[in-house]
C-alpha cells in the first residue's frame, strides 16, 4: 500500500489504551476493523433502522447495509487519495455501533429520557461500545481499537462530553481536525444516506420521481438515464440514476480534495489535525447540491406523516421501557441488572439512569418490540 505523506501511517500511531503485542501478519487498522466485524454490536446493525423500520421489508437498507455502503465508498476515495483505506474502512463499520433502536427517532426518544443524566450521542456511544461495553477479551473491557480509529469514529461530540475524554475529545475544545481518514469517512457517510435514502423513498412511494426531479443532484443524471436508455423500466432507471449520484459525488470530492491537499501540502498526518478546516470536501457547486438534496428529504421523506407516526409510537415504546426498567431495575436480565448495579454504586441514580439507556441503546428493533411486549403487555 503506497501512501501519502499526509495519510496515517501505523508506524506513527498514537496507540491503544491497554499495550498489546503486535498484530504480526496483520496491520493495526486491519485488527480494528476486524475487532469491530467480530463484535455483537456489529451485528445487531443488521435488524436496526437506516429510514424504515426493519419489519417493514426486505429490501430496505439497514444500519448495517448503509455501514457496508460507507465503508465500499470510503475505501474507493481513500485509493484515490493515497490515504489509508483499512483506517476509512474501520471507521465506516464502526461509526453506527451507538445507533439506538428505530434510527434517529430513538435517538430523539433515548436524548429525552436522559435529558436529566448526559443526554444521549449516538456518535459518543458508539465511542463507549468500542471502549467500555464489548466484553470479548479477557485483558481489558471493549476492543481496544487504537487512537486513530476511536478519534473517528467520535465525528461529533457536546462540549460537556469532551471534556471527559482526555485526548481523543481534545479537537472538540482546542479546535483542529481527525484524521484525513476520518474526514473521508464522514462524507462517505453523507454520500451513502442522502442518495440510498432517495432510493429507498421512492421504493416506498413515500417520495416520487417527480419530486426527485426538482432537486439538481437527482434532475441531471436522471435525464442523462432516460436520454440514453429510452425504453428503461422504472427500477433500473432509479437504480442507475442513483448509481451516477453516487459516482458524481465520489469524483467530485476526490478532485477538490485533491487540490486543497495540492495547496496546502500538509507535511505529515499531525499537520493535518492542526488545520482550522477540513481538507477532504466537496466543490461548493456540489455543497449546494448535497444541501439541496438533504433539505428535501427533509421535508419530503424525514417529514412525511407516515414517518412521523413511526416516530411518535417508536418514542412513547422507548419512554414506556425507559420509565419502567428505571422504576423497577429487577425487570431487566440478569447481566443487565448487574451492569446497572455496578453503575448505580459508582454514580448513583445518574449511572441507574445510564445503564438503562446502554441496555435500551443495544436493542435491535424487533428486539425492543419484543422486550416492550414482554415487560408492558399483560396478556403475555
Amino acid at each position: 500500500m503506497s501512501l501519502a505523506l499526509y495519510a496515517s501511517h501505523e508506524h506513527q500511531s498514537r496507540g491503544r489504551r491497554y499495550p498489546e503485542p503486535s498484530p504480526g501478519l496483520r496491520g493495526e487498522y486491519q485488527r480494528d476493523r476486524d475487532r469491530i466485524v467480530h463484535s455483537t454490536s456489529f451485528r445487531r446493525l443488521e435488524y436496526k433502522t437506516q429510514v424504515f423500520v426493519n419489519h417493514s421489508g426486505d429490501l430496505y437498507r439497514t444500519r448495517l447495509t448503509h455501514s457496508l455502503e460507507v465503508a465500499q465508498i470510503g475505501r474507493t476515495i481513500a485509493r484515490i487519495l493515497s490515504l489509508h483505506e483499512d483506517l476509512v474502512e474501520t471507521i465506516a463499520l464502526a461509526h453506527d455501533l451507538g445507533h439506538a433502536p428505530f434510527g434517529h427517532a430513538g435517538q430523539d426518544a433515548l436524548d429525552v429520557c436522559l435529558k436529566d443524566h448526559g443526554g444521549f450521542e449516538h456518535n459518543l456511544q458508539a465511542l463507549r461500545v468500542v471502549d467500555e461495553l464489548e466484553e470479548r477479551y479477557a485483558s481489558f473491557r471493549g476492543l481496544n481499537l487504537t487512537f486513530e480509529s476511536r478519534e473517528g469514529i467520535l465525528k461529533h461530540c457536546s462540549l460537556a462530553h469532551a471534556a471527559a475524554l482526555g485526548a481523543v475529545g481534545r479537537r472538540f475544545l482546542e479546535g483542529g481536525q481527525p484524521s484525513l481518514e476520518a474526514q473521508v469517512a464522514n462524507l462517505a457517510d453523507e454520500i451513502a444516506y442522502h442518495c440510498h435514502d432517495a432510493d429507498d423513498g421512492l421504493r416506498s412511494g413515500l417520495i416520487t420521481l417527480q419530486q426527485l426531479r426538482e432537486v439538481m443532484l437527482f434532475r441531471e443524471p436522471y435525464e442523462e438515464v432516460v436520454r440514453l436508455y429510452a425504453n428503461l423500466p422504472e427500477r433500473r432507471v432509479i437504480h442507475e440514476v442513483v448509481r451516477r449520484m453516487v459516482n458524481r459525488q465520489i469524483v467530485d470530492l476526490t478532485e477538490a480534495s485533491a487540490a486543497r491537499l495540492q495547496r496546502v501540502n500538509p507535511l505529515g498526518s499531525e499537520e493535518v489535525r492542526q488545520q482550522a478546516e477540513p481538507l477532504i470536501g466537496f466543490s461548493p457547486s456540489m455543497v449546494k447540491q448535497n444541501h439541496e438534496l438533504k433539505q428535501f428529504l427533509r421535508v419530503a421523506l424525514y417529514g412525511h406523516y407516515q414517518i412521523r407516526r413511526t416516530a411518535a409510537k417508536v418514542g412513547r415504546l422507548i419512554g414506556a421501557l425507559f420509565d419502567a426498567f428505571l422504576a423497577d431495575p429487577y425487570l431487566l436480565p440478569p447481566q443487565a441488572l448487574l451492569d446497572l448495579q455496578e453503575r448505580e454504586d459508582s454514580a448513583g441514580v445518574t449511572g441507574r439512569a445510564q445503564a438503562v439507556g446502554d441496555y435500551i441503546a443495544g436493542m435491535t428493533d424487533r428486539y425492543a418490540i419484543l422486550e416492550y411486549k414482554r415487560v408492558l403487555d399483560p396478556s403475555i
